[in-house]
């Protein structure tokens, strides 16, 4: 009962200061959790998805899908990679990585990141909520994610997150998936493309190319034309996770 007379019984001035000193260090729950919201919201809005969280202005090399004629190819890149002090990604479908799980763990052993590109490679914005949330659910285990031709929308991008994973594409396109009479473009078109390609594209961008192309044959030339024009590649620091930083850490 005192206690509660000593609380009734403050002179006017010091309830305000007591009331303004609790506001200010101990905010209502009710103002926490939007101030939270409001954090989420803002880091979503500044996420660039085409960067992939790269804000480091290095480049960032990425290979997708998988190397149907020898699979060994991915680790061969990787190995490549970090003899010269790159982290590459390597966007794996995991219909195939599933069969070979020792190309991805090898390829983080080599200091690489490993994206989820879905299970099988389809159009995702052409199935149900459910078989897409399937494709993405069984694909590698990555928190980032490549929808596969680049084609997805904002509930791909939901649903993505909702399993954990945040979408990155790419700002430079190779096209070296491109086959014409059964070929795909030679090292040295894909070299010239990398190298042509807008500045703002390339600094603090993502270079996409694929393991099935010739792309892979084309890596030492790009990687010498980026690096005389001055550009910095993402570093290659060791081990990776499935567990990939916001922003990445090139």
């Amino acid at each position: 009962m005192l206690h509660a007379f000593r609380v009734r019984s403050r002179p006017p001035l010091v309830a305000a200061l007591a009331s303004l000193l609790l506001t200010l260090c101990c905010p209502p729950a009710s103002a926490v959790s939007v101030a939270s919201a409001a954090s989420v919201t803002a880091h979503a809005a500044s996420y660039d998805q085409q960067r992939c969280g790269n804000t480091s202005g290095r480049v960032l090399l990425t290979l997708d899908d998988w190397a149907f004629d020898r699979y060994e190819r991915a680790t061969e890149v990787g190995a490549y990679l970090r003899g010269r002090g790159i982290r590459a990604a390597f966007f794996l479908v995991n219909e195939y990585a599933s069969q070979h799980p020792e190309v991805a763990r090898t390829l983080r052993r080599q200091g690489h990141w490993v994206g989820n590109h879905t299970w099988s490679h389809p159009h995702l914005t052409g199935l149900s909520d459910e078989a897409a949330r399937r494709e993405i659910r069984d694909g590698v285990r990555s928190s980032l994610f490549r929808p596969p031709y680049g084609d997805y929308g904002p509930r791909e991008t939901r649903i993505a997150a909702a399993l954990g994973a945040r979408v990155c594409t790419w700002t430079v396109d190779t096209l070296d998936w491109e086959n014409t009479d059964g070929r795909f473009p030679d090292p040295a078109t894909l070299r010239a493309r990398v190298r042509d390609a807008p500045a703002a594209d390339k600094r603090g961008g993502v270079i996409l190319g694929h393991l099935f192309s010739r792309f892979p044959d084309a890596l030492p030339g790009i990687v010498d034309d980026l690096r005389a024009q001055g550009y910095s590649l993402c570093r290659n620091t060791g081990p990776t996770t499935p567990v990939i930083a916001d922003p990445l850490r090139c």
